[in-house]
């Protein structure tokens, strides 16, 4: 009996280990077919509360607690470590860098950030506005600091979501841009050559105000329904060039076969989720405010539990 009970949580086990272990976008899988497909992931990957989402921006709720975002330390340029990852470029932040506001009922600390793409301008990002795909999305990955004990918080990340359209070059992203011909190949690491803030990376801090907010997943593997998302309405700006480097110049093979693009999670259904739009008047708050405002996190997720 004994024996049989271990083979069953070995066969049970086995597909959240694949589904960890080879997890692929599906242009890899067409390509390979040695991976996990999107509609294969495991975790929590099948569950009601995924990422990314269309947002209907007409169908967003007006919620006046999600005001302006604190941001501290992203004015502060480095060098950043940038690595191919094998499934993105990723840039790793140090924990200088937090934010609060925004109807965040807590302080979040910056860990990383990473993009996804196409070679389409038209559908390479994540999320999508009104049924519209932009050509990039950046993600700035926090974690929450003050954490309580909790079975199942739903809000241990909080994830800014930027959309990326064609448009004039950009200054501010070319030190990035220019260090992905360093890590063509998965598990590479490159420093940039000029230093750079986050600041340098986003839309004009006043545009900042207007963003849409939900609950929802990491959008890969294992898919944890741990993040408070804000998607912002104002979008990033890259030359055409700027954008395309990123197709052209990573892989996601050691073997440099096959193009890192369409690096993308299919959108994933709403359900009964509700979707918020900010009221943020004035301008932004200062970098030297105070951390916590008004917690409306219990407010926001009274439409999922």
């Amino acid at each position: 009996m004994r024996l049989l009970l271990a083979l069953l949580v070995l066969a049970a086990s086995q597909p959240w280990a694949r589904a960890e272990s080879h997890w692929c976008y599906e242009t890899q899988a067409k390509a390979f077919n040695n991976c996990l497909a999107p509609a294969q992931w495991g975790g929590d990957c099948q569950k009601d509360h995924q990422s990314p989402i269309n947002i209907v921006t007409t169908k967003a709720q007006l919620n006046k607690n999600l005001g302006p975002f604190s941001f501290s330390g992203y004015d502060e340029k480095q060098k950043w470590t940038v690595q191919n990852n094998g499934h993105s470029v990723m840039v790793l932040l140090g924990d200088k860098a937090t934010i609060a506001g925004g109807g965040l009922a807590s302080q979040y600390r910056a860990k990383q950030l990473h993009l996804h793409w196409s070679s389409v301008l038209d559908a390479g990002s994540e999320h999508s506005l009104n049924g519209d795909q932009f050509a990039m999305e950046m993600h700035i990955v926090h974690e929450k600091e003050n954490k309580k004990e909790a079975q199942d918080p739903k809000d241990e990340f909080a994830v800014l979501a930027f959309l990326v359209e064609a448009g004039s070059k950009n200054d501010g992203f070319q030190p990035l841009v220019e260090a992905l011909s360093a890590i063509p190949r998965p598990t590479m690491n490159t420093t940039m050559q000029e230093s750079i803030s986050l600041l340098d990376l986003l839309p004009e801090e006043e545009k900042l105000r207007h963003y849409f907010r939900y609950l929802g997943s990491l959008t890969t593997p294992g898919c944890e329904e741990k993040v408070i998302w804000t998607v912002f309405e104002e979008p990033i700006q890259l030359h055409k060039d700027q954008i395309l480097a990123f197709s052209e110049k990573l892989y996601y093979d050691r073997e440099q076969k096959l193009k890192m693009t369409d690096n993308i999670r299919p959108l994933q259904h709403r359900g009964q989720r509700l979707v918020f739009k900010s009221q943020a008047p004035g301008r932004l708050l200062a970098l030297t405010l105070p951390a916590l405002l008004v917690p409306t996190l219990t407010y926001l997720m009274a439409g999922f539990l």
